[in-house]
This record gives C-alpha cells, sequence and structure tokens, in this order.
C-alpha cells in the first residue's frame, strides 16, 4: 500500500475506513451479503472479506456497489477521505490506485456538499480495462479530456477512439468501458456532473 503523504491517510487507511463504510452503508439498509451480492454482482465472500479489510476494492466492485447504493464512485471514496479544504493544493489530492489494474485515480476536486460538479484525473496503464455494468446514478454528465496516450471509450454500446487534446461529452445511462491500447499508459481528466 502507498505511503502517506504528509497529513494525508494512506491506502491501508482508506481501506479500513472505506472497509468500515461499506458495512455500514450495507446494513442502514438491512440487507444481508447475499442481497447485496445479488444486487451488485460482487460475490458474497468478497463482499465479507472487504467489509473486513482484508482486500482493497478494485475499481469494477466499487462501481457495482456504488451502483447498489446509489452512488458514484468518488462520492463513496469522498466520504471516507477527509473533507477538502476550498482550495485543494496538489500534494493534498486524494489518491487511490486499482489493485487488480494499476488505475490510478486523483481526485482532483473531490464531491462536496452542494457542489455537483467534480473533477478526477485518472492513469490507465497501456493494456489495461476497466469495465463498469451500470452507472451509480443514471444521467451522470460526463466530460471526459484526453491529456496523453490513447483511450478507448466504449458507453452504452458506441465506441470512441481518443487521443491527446480530445474530449468525449456524454450522459451516462448504461455500461461503460476504458481500455488503454498503448503503447504508453492514457491520462485523462474527467468532469463529472450530477442531474
Amino acid at each position: 500500500m502507498g505511503e502517506a503523504l504528509s497529513g494525508l491517510p494512506d491506502s491501508t487507511d482508506i481501506d479500513r475506513r472505506l472497509a468500515a463504510r461499506l458495512a455500514a452503508l450495507r446494513r442502514a439498509r438491512d440487507w444481508s451479503l447475499d442481497e447485496l451480492a445479488a444486487r451488485s454482482g460482487v460475490s458474497r465472500s468478497t463482499l465479507s472479506r472487504l467489509e473486513r479489510a482484508e482486500i482493497s476494492a478494485t475499481a469494477a466492485q466499487l462501481g457495482r456497489l456504488g451502483a447498489a447504493h446509489g452512488l458514484t464512485m468518488s462520492r463513496l471514496l469522498a466520504e471516507v477521505e477527509h473533507e477538502p479544504p476550498e482550495l485543494l493544493r496538489a500534494d493534498r489530492q486524494p489518491r487511490w490506485t486499482d489493485p487488480a489494474t494499476g488505475f490510478a485515480r486523483r481526485s482532483v476536486s473531490p464531491p462536496q456538499p452542494g457542489l455537483r460538479a467534480e473533477l478526477v484525473e485518472g492513469t490507465l496503464p497501456a493494456g489495461a480495462t476497466l469495465g463498469y455494468d451500470a452507472p451509480p446514478v443514471a444521467g451522470l454528465e460526463h466530460h471526459l479530456w484526453v491529456l496523453a496516450g490513447e483511450l478507448a471509450i466504449t458507453v452504452s454500446d458506441a465506441e470512441h477512439a481518443l487521443g491527446p487534446g480530445d474530449c468525449l461529452r456524454y450522459r451516462l445511462r448504461g455500461a461503460s468501458r476504458f481500455h488503454c491500447p498503448g503503447p504508453g499508459p492514457a491520462r485523462y481528466v474527467l468532469a463529472v456532473v450530477l442531474p
């Protein structure tokens, strides 16, 4: 797991708080592990291990769990990250890395009560793929701007190939897939606006 930046929690601390939050969300809805597994498509055993912080959640798992709870992945992570101030210096922006794909996420402008938009910087390694079965909240407005590398995106069965400087704008209503064909990583900024 990553080292903490000065005053920032490390990945282990975030994983522990995320585990507690996932368990609390499930209990608040009075769902059993089996019921959440059926709603999310994440196995019962994986849910149990996630809630006990025995394993780190992947981006795909957070996407499925967020959808089951009606939360974006960013909102779910923001609930366990520290409350951001109005000015967020680069070294204070929360970072998270997907243990399965190496996808690195930096919350440039995290979700905050009273604000409808957020900015996320993503870096997807060459050859890596992220897939989400459904949006956590139907109708999310996305503006994806590629800063470097090549990125192939599928949104509701429409495929798009993007290069440096390209911007794709869409409303997320169905499945989505991000793939970096390489040869280097794809780096992009995603603006997410709640409906």
